[in-house]
Formats: structure tokens, sequence, C-alpha cells
């Protein structure tokens, strides 16, 4: 290890780095497989179980409310440590408080507490991500990727099996949600010794500036449209992959549920961390494209792992080596992939660009699942694995045509501003709008089918509606992208 590297995880603000992403992860099970648990523990129907996970939404669309964070300045501790300080307490009390519950006697309670819950940790990761890509310089971004993602994987494995474990042979169920209440008091002390960013990029004018300038900002960019389809594309193979994994390795190879279990849980987690934290390291040698290059092929060559498995007879090792290479692999891409979104963000306004970015970045992990259920009915456990090693490419094309315009942002912190096609370009921007408006209304009925008896026959055409006008739209700007890299020479 280079002795850059030594001193970088070495400095203070690797530390506060770690704990940080501990603080970030940390409710995450809390308000989905840890309380489920509880809930089944406690004989809630099926039914009640299936819709607490419907507050899982507020990561998805934390975007919407971002801006408010880029524009309002708490009065103590600054823009981001001030946000980051009053979503931490508003967990902790909410975490807390839930231990007091109990889910037979005080459900809507703990529904209403569980939303409360997931915002604050969905808001907290809004300003957690804006804080580390403002203090961060480019050099440190792969690093602090890594370290961010240790403490996060770490969080998950406390939150979730050591929960689990306490609650169930020692503390119970509601003094372990205390426990867990209490670990973010290090967290809150983190924020304080925390460096706030530097003042030199002032915060958004108005809520009305905080909202329009991140689009303004990104969509006048050079290769915005390819940019925005790579961050959908490029760890679409590993959706692919892990979608079904826990299903393929009970159900298509005969593992059994316990085996899968300890091998995902231990191994796969460990791997994840190795990976990431290796990632890390190696990025202070490579540029960030190299880096997204190389992770990014190491990622989909690792999915022929599944497929090795699938056509070779059951071998426990031969199990523990495609979970360890393929949790490697992604757990590097995962480090270049959080590098690239913080380079792509402009510090004016990072933690609007960075939850939108990051909530594209979602689209493939949660909508694959479908897809990939399909595909394995109708084409097989083999042919399945191969296409998610074939899905790894068009992420890895879409990298190559955007390696002049990545390469000048890493090494100015500047972004080349679009010149060409202004006015089809203003049609395509204009066009996802539209399907963005169907989704969003889509996502309305979805909710009132939740919550009332009432049949909205029109929600599949608003989705089907808004997906087609969203990629047509993207598929436009993609073309006007290219046909404007060949003009200027930038391809």
């Amino acid at each position: 290890m280079s002795s850059l590297t030594l001193q970088l995880f070495r400095q203070p603000k690797t530390a506060i780095l770690l704990v940080l992403g501990f603080a970030s992860g940390l409710p995450l099970a809390l308000t989905s497989g840890t309380l489920q648990a509880w809930m089944t523990v406690e004989n809630i129907d099926l039914k009640t179980i299936g819709f607490f996970s419907l507050v899982g939404q507020a990561y998805v669309f934390k975007f919407l409310w971002s801006p408010m964070m880029d524009r309002f300045t708490p009065p103590f501790l600054g823009r981001r440590r001030g946000w980051l300080f009053i979503t931490q307490l508003f967990l902790l009390c909410g975490i807390a408080a839930m231990g007091f519950l109990d889910p037979v006697s005080h459900l809507r309670w703990m529904a209403a507490l569980a939303v409360l819950i997931a915002f604050c940790s969905a808001s907290q990761d809004i300003v957690f991500d804006a804080w580390k890509t403002d203090v961060l310089p480019t050099e440190e971004r792969g690093t602090g990727a890594a370290v961010s993602v240790l403490g996060y994987r770490l969080a998950m494995l406390v939150s979730g099996g050591l929960a689990l474990w306490l609650a169930d042979k020692y503390l119970g169920w509601q003094a372990t949600y205390w426990l867990m209440a209490a670990l973010l008091i290090p967290c809150m002390i983190a924020t304080l010794l925390a460096p706030e960013p530097d003042d030199a990029t002032p915060a958004p004018r108005s809520l009305e500036d905080a909202v329009l300038s991140p689009l303004r900002d990104f969509f006048g960019r050079n290769n915005a449209w390819l940019i925005l389809l790579l961050i959908v594309l490029y760890k679409l193979g590993d959706a692919f992959a892990m979608s079904l994994s826990t299903t393929f390795l009970i159900r298509g190879v005969g593992f059994s549920a316990g085996e899968v279990g300890v091998v995902n849980k231990t191994l796969g987690l460990f791997a994840t961390i190795v990976g990431a934290l290796y990632g890390g390291i190696l990025m202070q040698r490579l540029s960030l494209f190299r880096a997204l290059l190389i992770f990014g092929i190491l990622q989909g060559a690792s999915n022929a792992g599944y497929w090795l498995l699938s056509i070779t007879d059951k071998h426990m090792l031969s199990m523990a080596g495609a979970v360890f290479f393929e949790n490697l692999c992604g757990g590097m891409g995962t480090a270049a992939f959080v590098a690239l979104l913080m380079t792509l963000c402009n510090r004016s306004f990072s933690a609007t660009q960075f939850a939108l970015l990051s909530a594209l970045s979602a689209v493939g992990r949660v909508y694959v699942g479908p897809v990939a259920g399909w595909f394995v009915q109708e084409h097989g456990w083999p042919t399945f694995y191969l296409f998610s090693v074939a899905a790894a490419v068009p992420g890895i094309f879409l990298l190559l045509l955007c390696r002049r315009t990545l390469a000048y942002t890493q090494r100015t912190n500047k972004f080349l501003l679009r010149t060409e096609f202004t006015s089809a370009y203003r049609i395509a921007l204009r066009i996802l709008t539209i399907g963005c408006l169907f989704l969003a209304f889509w996502l309305i009925t979805v909710i009132l089918k939740a919550l009332t008896p009432i049949s909205w026959a029109a929600s599949d055409y608003l989705l089907l509606a808004g997906a087609l006008c969203a990629l047509t739209g993207i598929l436009t700007g993609s073309v006007l992208d290219y046909l404007a890299l060949r003009r200027t020479s930038l391809l």
C-alpha cells in the first residue's frame, strides 16, 4: 500500500467519513428487514407487513425535497453539518420512540414512526452525500467513497443480523431499538467534529433557483444525456445478477436457506467491504475513467461465476467462490461509481444533483426484478446469467463514449457546456418532463389504490405512457449527444 494511501486512511476526515457512513446505513434495516422480523414474531398479518415496505419509497423519491437542503441553512453548524445534526437528532428520537411501542397494540403509531424514520434517514443521506461531495478533493473521492461504503455496510450488519440476534437471545425487541438509537450518539459527535465545506460556493438564492438551477446546470452540459444513460446502465449487469441470486442458490442449485444465509451474510459482506476498500486504494493510482472501465469489466465478468454454478454440480466451495468474486468486484465498482456521482455534482447544489443521480442509479436495481423473473421462466438459469454478463456491455460502451468529457471534468473540476442542437435538446427535455409527470401521476394512483378500495383503471396506462415518453426523451437526447460529440471532435 502506498504511503499516500496510508496517509489518507489515517486522516481524521477518514474516521469521520466512516462514522457518518455508519449513521447513513443504520436506520435502513430498522424500518425494513428488522422491523418485518419483529412484526412477524408478533403474528402481524402478511398484508400489513407488506404495506410497511412502502416506507422505503422515501429513499427513491428523496430528490423531491433535496432542493430544500441546498437552499436553506440551519442557524447552527452550517448548511451541511446543520442538516446532518438535525436529521440525526430526529432519527435518534424516532428509533428510541419505536422501542416504547408494540406492533400488536400500537400499529398505527409504529407506522407513523417508520415513515418519519425513513424520511429522516433519506434526508440524512441527501446531506451526507452532499457533504462528502463538497469536502473531498478530486484525488480523495475514491478513498472517501470506499470508506463511506464500509461504514454503511457495517451499519447494515449491526442493525440487521446483529439486531435480530440480540433481540432473540438477550435484549428483546424494544431494548434492541433503544440500543440502536444510542449508537447514533457517536455519529452526532462525529458531525460536530466534521469540517464544514468552505463558503466559496454560494447556496441558491431562492427555492425556485434551488429546484430549477440544478436541472439547467446538468442538462446544459455537453454529453449530459449519455451520462444519464451511463448512470442507469453501468451497474445493470450487477443488478440482474443480484436480483434473484438467493432464489437461484436455493431453488436453482439446491443449497439450503441456512447455507445461503451464512455465505451471503458473512463472506458476501466481507467481500463487498474488501472490494470497496481495495477499489478506493486503486483509484489513488488510476484516473476515474480507467477505474470505471476496469471495475466495470470485472463486474460483468464476475457474473460468469453464477453461470458456472448453474451448469456444474452443487458444491459449497464453488458457491463461496462465486459469491466472493461477485461481491468483491461489485464493491470495487460501487466505490468508483460513487466517485463518479460526486464528480458530476456542482457544489452549489450538490445535495439536489446527487439525490437525483443516485435515484436514477437505483432504477435498474428496483425494476429489473419482474424482467428477471420472466426471463428465468422462459429461458432458464444458465441463459439468464449469460445475459447478465452481456447486460454489462452497454454501460462499458457508454463509458468509452464519455471518456473525454469525464477526463476534462476530473482534471479541471469544470463541465464542458453544450453548444450544439439547442432547439432539438429542448424538445427532448420536454418529452422527458412529460414522461416524469405521467410517472408521478401513476405513483399517486398506486398510493390511492393501496389506501382505498377504489379501482384505478388508468393506472397501467399512466405507467406505460410515462415509461414510453421518458424513454423517448432519453434516447432522443442521447442521439443528439452522440451527434454533438462527433461534430465537436470529442468522440
